[in-house]
């Protein structure tokens, strides 16, 4: 097939929700194999995996309608494709702070994914401590008949944090953003925590690296 002659279509062209969704569902999982790929060929190439997991969710009907009232837009598709970026998400657990950038910069590279925006939550974390590298691409997704680009946001972070931002979003859901002071103050605390522990055990495993190489010139 001569994909320059397949028409870019556009989410206005769709009119029901399911297949709204069905998209969304398979530029998921051409993400998925992007990232299950580059952690092969990185496993191959240096015997070493940057990704501990990866875990992947489209949003519910009611989150996505949810999160569309609370920022004042009314219930219909063309509005849930323009304002909820996190539709389809997938989440990237890594052991250390420096394989987020890694994992990244090998997703960046790929030159059918298209990056919209970056947040990098690590220079510059949350208020409530929450740190994490995010990016915001499109994929196509090729259809019988037409080409559809479709958003994708990734979460990329270490087990620790990402152990971290479990419990906050449990807090943030259990009371709809206002958790009691003594949890929110606990909370930002053992963000530092992490924070640290990070830092050290990325330290450790350099000077285990380093030691490697030493022990390999004997």
């Amino acid at each position: 097939m001569n994909y320059d002659s397949v028409p870019l279509r556009d989410f206005k062209e769709l009119n029901d929700w399911e297949t709204v969704i069905f998209v969304y569902q398979s530029a998921l999982k051409q993400v998925e194999t992007k990232i299950d790929i580059l952690n092969g060929e990185f496993q191959h190439r240096h015997k070493y995996n940057p990704i501990e997991h990866v875990k992947s969710r489209i949003k519910t009907p009611e989150s996505i309608v949810k999160k569309l009232k609370r920022h004042g837009y009314e219930s219909s598709i063309e509005n849930m494709v323009r304002y909820v970026n996190d539709i389809a998400g997938i989440r990237i657990s890594c052991s250390f702070t420096s394989d987020i950038y890694l994992i990244a910069d090998m997703i960046s590279k790929q030159n059918d994914l298209t990056i919209l925006a970056r947040r990098d939550y690590m220079k510059n974390p949350k208020k409530s401590g929450y740190r994490s590298y995010h990016m915001l691409v499109t994929t196509p997704v090729f259809l019988s008949d037409s080409i559809i680009d479709t958003k994708v946001e990734i979460q990329i972070r270490t087990v620790a944090q990402d152990f971290w931002a479990t419990l906050e979003h449990k807090m943030h859901y259990k009371f709809e953003g206002d958790g009691p002071d003594y949890i929110t103050k606990e909370l930002r605390e053992c963000a530092r925590y992490v924070a640290e522990l990070d830092t050290r055990m990325e330290e450790l495993n350099n000077e285990i690296q380093k030691y490697g190489k030493l022990s390999d010139k004997k």
